[in-house]
């Protein structure tokens, strides 16, 4: 048996799936993560927000104001032990150890805010650059100089930093505003910043942190490989520099850990944060330690790109889904891993394996497949010796050791088939090249042919190594979570779709699920590093942009057609939902040059706030004393400025407003163009905007009616055409939007 090492051409690397207590990749050694356990003991973590001491006052004077909070320690406790974590950046405040009796009593003290119980998150965890436009020395990559000093900040897992993605070859030292440390085994101009809140050692043994930062940032490695994916690796933005806080451990993420790291980022200056973890559901902003202290790193100018979940394709699964937010979907790309099993009755079925033979082959063996055993729990391993075995595929450890036995017990070959939800969206497991995995749709040919009694039923496998340019491209995962959101109906969540399923990215040399130095993984964890080094890349082009003027690029740019120019499917090869894409595909070379965005500051975030949560709310999110809901506009969300347009099904006319900044040529002239089935009546006023200089804004109206039926959802689009630009809005109507 051998692999294809250097069969193919150069191919680029990315990012992959688990679904563990922590991160947002697919893991299938661990089950629905439970939150909010407490501890055997007494105590428990919470997390404290009070009010800030003096404006002056340095980070020994917040520790000690935080100090004060405590509870008397008692004989033999430290104050460490107690006093976990201190906050200045993500808001005012710490974590503690307390019973509930003490939070009580720290509640009654002058300046306590409010309490959270401390939550443990979820992990949301080649050849994607090439499939996002991208190629080296040439067009928009060479243009923005790869994120050349750019800062991309992650929270996860650690990092393995000895790996060649964070080589500093041709990588610039960083920036004078970089104020971080780096403590790991190796620092340098790629690798420049690596802390951890989850003990010492910033390195990585669970791989997911390596792979979501080589997918972001990683610098160009040839030769890479994993089983038959082979080329050169690199990162979104391979010139930009890497800072990695470590704050999860063992698949465990920890708020508090998270949110000292967050504190730490935005105190060291990075560009782009990258958090691929979550809850298993929205949480409203003000109650949401996470969104409070990523709305604090947005006021300070940077962008959080974070993973929309991977509880999919149940609807209202987001999370992740403030507006300040970036939130990240997953999606196929045009590669395959081809290996074809080849029937007795003539017909070819097309699947996949990571591991190949370099030769097909020629003999044919008998199919099993069992109704009774459809999850390979054969116990009676010598009726399958010299099969070819036909199984439901499942994400549990257990059936890949039963396939492992099974194998072992003398099977010629097992034959994978996805379930009805997973469909034509095949989630790769490193098996030796004795397995094959097929979509649902092939499934069920195979399991007609093995039950039938007219013939002999027979197979054998060939292998096609990695194949490109497979269509449709993309297509929506089945684990990517859905909008729309309970929290936020008014805004459409998920944001952008990017690629998330079998992600091939670098790797620590050992870990418990995989070995280095590459590895193949899923989840919209790999989905939202590619939208965070798009993101460097943005501010690469333009560092004077805010983080929703580069969201705006990233949505407004994005693609509704696949690579057939058909619409994007899901996971069944039905017409994908705005509430599964979001905006759309992301388009990388489009989103440098948007002509016009929509742009958004504090102001009108708070005034969004005071609208949903009022004053309450506004205090513990915005902090901000000049900034009152009695002297801000209360923003429905429906009319915030966001890049995309939701409103409510409604049979009277219904407006909105929006404005857009000149970002393109001084000079330009934009005109509306609706596209809306005919259920819908869209008029938008005025129809032209013209621009004479650059930085200039507009403002328009986009009223709309529908006649009602039994339609819970409509879409349609807005398009703003110019002769060098076309900037398109998603148009959403949907029950159960504010009116």
């Amino acid at each position: 048996m051998a692999s294809f090492p250097n069969f193919l051409p150069p191919l680029v690397l990315l990012a992959t799936l688990f679904s563990t207590p922590a991160l947002c990749y697919i893991n299938p050694s661990t089950a629905r993560p439970q939150q909010n356990v407490a501890e055997p003991s007494a105590y428990r973590t919470y997390i404290v927000l009070v009010e800030p001491p003096s404006s002056d006052a340095g980070e020994d004077a917040h520790r000690r104001w935080h100090e004060s909070f405590l509870p008397s320690l008692h004989a033999g406790e430290s104050i460490e032990s107690r006093l976990l974590h201190s906050y200045t950046e993500v808001f005012s405040g710490f974590t503690a150890r307390l019973t509930k009796a003490e939070l009580d009593s720290v509640a009654k003290k002058p300046g306590f805010l409010r309490a959270f119980p401390d939550r443990k998150l979820q992990l949301m965890t080649t050849h994607t650059p090439a499939f996002l436009g991208l190629r080296n020395g040439t067009g928009f990559w060479s243009e923005a100089r790869y994120g050349k000093g750019v800062i991309v900040g992650l929270l996860d897992t650690g990092i393995h930093a000895t790996h060649p993605s964070f080589d500093d070859h041709g990588i610039p030292p960083p920036p004078p505003r970089w104020k971080g440390s780096c403590k790991a085994a190796r620092c340098n101009n790629k690798l420049i910043g690596a802390k951890s809140f989850v003990g010492d050692d910033s390195g990585d043994e669970v791989g997911h942190g390596t792979h979501t930062s080589s997918t972001a940032a990683g610098n160009f490695v040839p030769g890479a490989y994993h089983g038959v994916g082979t080329g050169t690796a690199a990162g979104i933005a391979p010139g930009a520099h890497v800072a990695m806080y470590k704050v999860c451990a063992d698949n465990q993420c920890d708020e508090s850990a998270i949110l000292a790291g967050l504190d730490a980022a935005i105190k060291d200056g990075v560009d782009v944060l990258s958090i691929s973890l979550g809850g298993n559901t929205g949480t409203r902003f003000d109650q949401d330690p996470m969104a409070i202290g990523a709305f604090s790193a947005v006021s300070k100018g940077v962008l959080v790109v974070c993973a929309a979940g991977n509880n999919g394709p149940t609807p209202a699964s987001i999370t992740n889904d403030a507006p300040w937010l970036l939130t990240v979907a997953a999606g196929t790309v045009d590669r395959s891993f081809g290996a074809e099993v080849r029937l007795g009755n003539g017909k070819r079925i097309h699947g996949e394996a990571l591991t190949q033979e370099a030769k097909p082959r020629s003999k044919s063996y008998p199919i099993l497949f069992s109704e009774a055993r459809r999850y390979c729990e054969y116990g009676d391993e010598n009726s399958v010796a010299g099969k070819i075995i036909v199984c439901e595929a499942t994400v549990s450890e257990f059936q890949k050791s039963q396939v492992r036995s099974l194998i072992g017990a003398g099977a010629a070959g097992v034959v994978l088939f996805n379930d009805d939800t997973s469909g034509y969206t095949t989630l790769l497991r490193d098996y030796n090249s004795t397995v094959v995995q097929v979509t649902a749709a092939d499934g069920a040919i195979l399991t007609s042919y093995a039950a039938s009694s007219e013939t002999r039923s027979l197979a054998a496998f060939n292998y096609n190594n990695t194949l490109l340019g497979i269509r449709p491209a993309p297509v929506v995962s089945w684990f990517s979570s859905r909008g729309p959101s309970f929290i936020i109906p008014g805004v459409l969540k998920p944001d952008i779709l990017a690629p998330g399923l079998n992600i091939l990215a670098a790797w620590p040399p050992k870990t418990d699920s995989a070995s280095g130095p590459f590895n193949i993984i899923s989840g919209t964890s790999m989905a939202t590093p590619h939208i965070s080094g798009v993101a460097a890349l943005l501010k690469s082009i333009h560092p004077s942009w805010s983080p929703a003027a580069i969201k705006s690029a990233i949505l407004t740019t994005s693609d509704m057609v696949n690579s057939t120019g058909g619409s994007i499917l899901d996971q069944h090869h039905t017409k994908a939902s705005v509430y599964d894409t979001g905006a759309g595909h992301v388009n990388v070379t489009r989103a440098a040059d948007p002509g016009l965005v929509y742009d958004l500051g504090i102001t009108d975030y708070a005034g969004y706030i005071c609208w949903l949560l009022g004053n309450d709310g506004l205090a513990t999110i915005v902090r901000n004393s000049s900034l009152t809901c009695t002297k801000l506009p209360k923003i429905e969300d429906v009319q915030l400025n966001y890049p995309t347009i939701t409103m409510p099904m409604t049979s009277t006319p219904f407006t909105v407003n929006r404005t857009v900044t000149n970002v393109g040529p001084a000079t330009s002239t934009y005109t509306a163009k609706v596209d809306a089935p005919k259920s819908l009546v869209v008029r938008v006023f005025p129809e032209t905007l013209t621009f004479s200089k650059a930085g200039e804004k507009k403002t328009f109206s986009v009223t709309v009616s529908s006649r009602i039926g039994k339609e819970v959802l409509i879409e349609g689009s807005l398009r703003w055409v110019s002769e060098r630009h076309v900037v398109r809005s998603p148009i959403v109507i949907r029950s159960g939007v504010n009116k």
